[in-house]
C-alpha cells in the first residue's frame, strides 16, 4: 500500500529497512523501534559538561560512566527491533544551563543574569575536541549513526545566524566567515568517526525572526557540509524564542508539512539524500513524497506520540487504525510549562508506568451502558469492548462526537476531523451497540439492566444573566458553527477563551466578517498552552477585520448592538448583526448525577464531571475501564 515509505534505502554504508525516521522527541525509543521506524533517533546527548545541556549544567552525557548502561541496553533495544540507533549530539551553546557562563558567537548577559562569553579560539578548540570525543564514543558504543543538530538556534545554528552572530572577526561578518566553525565540527566529527560511518544533520531552513539567516545561506551552507555529512534533515523555527517556536513545533493554526517546500529546492541542490520534519502526519503523505522524489526520508516526532505502532499498521494495509496527531503540542514540555504534558490521543503517553500498551481482557464480562457519544464516552465504549464487556453507547444526538463534531468544521481543525473519522472507524469495527437519537433518562436506562453505568453527558454552555442576552440575533457558540450560513457580516463574540477566539478567527479570516471578541481577562484563550496562545495571536494577528477588547465587560445587549465597558469604565456601543455567546461550559454535573443508583457501578467522566480538554477524556475513557470494571 505505501511502497516507497516502506522501500530500504541505504545511507553511507548503513542500510535501513524503510524511510522512516523517528525524531528525538521523548524516551520511548523501544517503543518506536518495535512499531517499525527504520531508524530511531534516542534522545540527545550533551556534548560539552557544564555548558550545553538545556536542561541541567549537571545533565551527564549519555556516554558517562553511570549512563553507559542504560545507553548500551538503549542501543539494544533499538537494533534487536530492527532498527538503526541514532543519538542526537547536542551543544546548547549561549542557551545552555550554567552556574557560571555559557559559551557563544557573541557576548552578552542573558535574562537570567548568566554571562554569554564570545568563544575565542581556544574554547573552540576546547568545544571541538568535546565534538570529536563524542561522536567517536557514540560510534565505539554500537549507534549506527548520529545526528548533528545543527537547527533551532543551538550552538553551530547560532554562529551561522546573524541574528545571533555579531561578530567582528573571521568568524562572523560575511556568511564564508559565519559558516568556518560550523563546519569545523563537522570535519573534526568526521575525523572522528571515519569516512564509512552515517552522519546525519539537522538544520532550520528559516528561523522565523527577523535578521536570522537567509534561505539561500542554508542551502550553502548544506553544500558545503555535503563532503562531510551523509544525509540533511530540513526544520524551522528557534527552539528557545517562543514566537519562533510555534513554527518548529506547529499547531493545527499552520498548514500541514510546512517545511516541505524548502526540502525539496535543497533536494534539488544537494547530492546527498535528504529528510524533512514537520507536520507530515500520515503514512499517504510521506509516501506521496518519497513517491515524488521530493525527499528520501520522513522524520515523525508527535506521531510517534501519539500511536508508536502507526508503521506497523500502514505496512499491514491498515492506515485507518492509525491514531492521528492532532497538534495540541500537550505532549511538549515547552509549551506546558511542564505541566500535566500528555498526548490528547495516547493515554500511555508520560503514563507508561501504570498504563499498560494493550488493555488486558475482563475476567468478568459485563453489560456496560454509556450515555454519551462525546470522546470520553467513545474511548470508553471502544476500551471497554476490547476488553471483551458487552457494550452499548446512547447518543441524544443524530451523530457521534459531541463537541468535535462542530470544532470540526473549522477550516483550521483538519486534525480533530481526522480524529472524529478515526472515532467513527473504531466504533464502526467494533461489537459496541450504538443507538443514535437516544434521549436516556433513568427510566429508560433501566430498561438495559446495565451491570456498570458510565455517564459521559458533557457540558452546557453557559448564558450569562446579560439584559438582551436572549435576543433573536444572538447564538451560542455551536449554533453559529452549525448556522455559520445565517450569521450577518458584523459579528460580536461575548467571551475569548479558545472558543470564542478559535470561531473570531474563522469568521475574520475564512469567511472574511467583520468580527469584535470581548474577553474580561486580559488574553485570549487563557486556558491554553503558552505555545497554543502565541499560534493563536500571531493567526489573529494577519485577520484585518478581527478587533479585541480585552479587560472588557458586556454590560447590556441592545436590539442590533451591545454595551461594553473597559476596565476602567469607559463605554461604548458595538453595533452586530448577530452576537455570539462563547462564555465557557459548566458541567452536567446534576443531569449526570440522576443516573446514579441504577447499576451496581456507576462513573461520571469527560466534562458532566469537570470540564477539561480531550486529553482528559482519552484518558478516562481507556484508564476508568481498566481500573474500575474488573471484579
Amino acid at each position: 500500500m505505501f511502497k516507497e515509505l516502506f522501500s530500504p534505502i541505504k545511507i553511507n554504508t548503513m542500510m535501513v529497512k524503510n524511510r522512516i525516521v523517528a525524531a528525538p522527541l521523548n524516551n520511548t525509543f523501544e517503543e518506536k523501534a518495535l512499531g517499525g521506524a527504520g531508524i530511531v533517533i534516542a534522545g540527545h546527548t550533551i556534548v560539552e559538561p557544564y555548558r550545553s545541556s538545556f536542561k541541567s549544567p549537571d545533565e551527564l552525557s549519555v556516554f558517562s560512566k553511570y549512563e553507559y548502561e542504560e545507553t548500551r541496553r538503549k542501543i539494544l533495544k533499538i537494533q534487536q527491533a530492527g532498527a538503526k540507533a541514532s543519538i542526537e549530539i547536542f551543544h546548547g551553546g549561549r542557551e545552555a544551563r550554567c552556574y557560571e557562563y555559557a559559551k557563544g558567537p557573541s557576548a552578552y548577559v542573558r535574562e537570567d543574569g548568566i554571562e554569554v562569553r564570545a568563544m575565542d579560539e581556544a574554547m573552540m578548540e576546547e568545544t571541538l575536541n568535546y565534538y570529536y570525543d563524542t561522536a567517536k564514543e557514540a560510534k565505539e558504543l554500537g549507534f549506527d549513526t548520529i545526528f548533528m543538530h545543527f537547527g533551532h538556534g543551538w550552538l553551530p545554528a547560532q554562529f551561522l545566524s546573524p541574528y545571533f552572530n555579531h561578530r567582528e572577526d573571521e568568524y562572523g561578518g560575511s556568511f564564508e566567515n559565519r559558516a568556518k566553525f560550523p563546519l569545523k565540527i563537522l570535519e573534526t566529527v568526521r575525523a572522528a568517526v571515519g569516512k564509512e560511518f552515517p552522519i546525519d544533520m539537522r538544520i532550520s531552513a528559516y528561523e522565523w525572526v527577523d535578521g536570522s539567516i537567509e534561505f539561500e545561506d542554508v542551502v550553502a551552507f548544506i553544500q558545503l557540509a555535503e563532503k562531510y555529512i551523509d544525509m540533511v534533515q530540513i526544520s524551522a523555527g528557534l527552539d528557545m524564542n517562543r514566537e519562533a517556536n510555534v513554527h518548529m513545533a506547529t499547531t493545527n493554526f499552520e498548514p500541514l508539512m510546512p517545511n516541505v517546500e524548502w526540502a525539496k529546492e535543497v533536494k534539488q541542490r544537494v547530492n546527498i539524500p535528504v529528510s524533512v520534519v514537520g507536520a507530515v502526519l500520515s503514512p499517504e503523505e510521506a509516501n506521496n513524497l518519497i513517491a515524488k522524489g521530493v525527499v528520501d526520508m520522513v522524520a515523525f516526532g508527535r506521531s510517534f506520540v501519539a500511536d508508536p505502532d502507526w508503521p506497523k499498521k500502514a505496512l499491514a494495509g491498515h492506515p485507518e487504525d492509525i491514531h492521528g496527531c492532532i497538534r495540541c503540542l500537550q505532549c511538549y514540555h515547552i509549551a506546558t510549562n511542564h505541566k500535566n504534558v500528555g498526548c490528547s490521543v495516547n493515554p500511555r503517553y508520560n503514563n507508561e508506568t501504570f498504563v499498560a500498551k494493550e488493555v488486558k481482557p475482563t475476567k468478568i464480562v459485563k453489560n456496560i451502558v454509556i450515555i454519551g457519544g462525546g470522546p470520553a464516552g467513545i474511548n470508553a465504549a471502544i476500551t471497554a469492548d476490547k476488553v471483551g464487556h458487552r457494550v452499548t453507547l446512547l447518543e441524544k444526538s443524530d451523530a457521534l462526537g459531541g463537541q468535535l463534531k462542530y470544532v470540526a468544521k473549522e477550516h483550521f481543525k483538519i486534525e480533530i476531523a481526522r480524529l472524529l473519522e478515526f472515532y467513527k472507524v473504531q466504533i464502526g469495527k467494533s461489537k459496541v451497540n450504538v443507538r443514535l437519537n437516544f434521549e436516556a433518562t433513568p427510566k429508560n436506562i433501566r430498561q438495559f439492566n446495565p451491570d456498570a453505568l458510565i455517564v459521559a453527558v458533557g457540558g452546557r454552555e453557559i448564558v450569562p444573566p446579560i439584559s438582551g442576552i436572549d435576543g433573536e440575533n444572538v447564538v451560542t457558540g455551536i449554533q453559529s458553527i452549525e448556522n455559520e450560513k445565517e450569521l450577518g457580516e458584523n459579528i460580536v463574540i461575548l467571551g475569548g477563551g479558545t472558543i470564542g477566539a478559535e470561531i473570531g478567527m474563522e469568521l475574520a479570516l475564512v469567511h472574511h466578517k467583520a468580527v469584535t471578541i470581548v474577553e474580561m481577562n486580559n488574553e485570549l484563550a487563557a486556558q491554553g498552552n503558552e505555545l497554543y496562545k502565541i499560534a493563536l495571536r500571531q493567526k489573529i494577528n494577519q485577520a484585518e477585520t478581527l478587533n479585541v477588547l480585552l479587560e472588557t465587560i458586556c454590560k447590556k445587549i441592545e436590539k442590533d448592538s451591545c454595551i461594553v465597558a473597559s476596565k476602567e469604565g469607559v463605554e461604548q456601543h458595538i453595533p452586530f448583526d448577530n452576537l455570539i455567546v462563547c462564555t465557557g461550559l459548566r458541567p452536567e454535573r446534576n443531569l449526570a448525577e440522576t443516573f446514579y443508583g441504577i447499576a451496581e457501578q456507576t462513573v461520571m467522566l469527560g466534562d458532566c464531571n469537570r470540564i477539561g480538554k480531550i486529553m482528559d477524556a482519552t484518558f478516562e475513557g481507556y484508564t476508568v475501564v481498566q481500573n474500575l470494571f474488573d471484579y
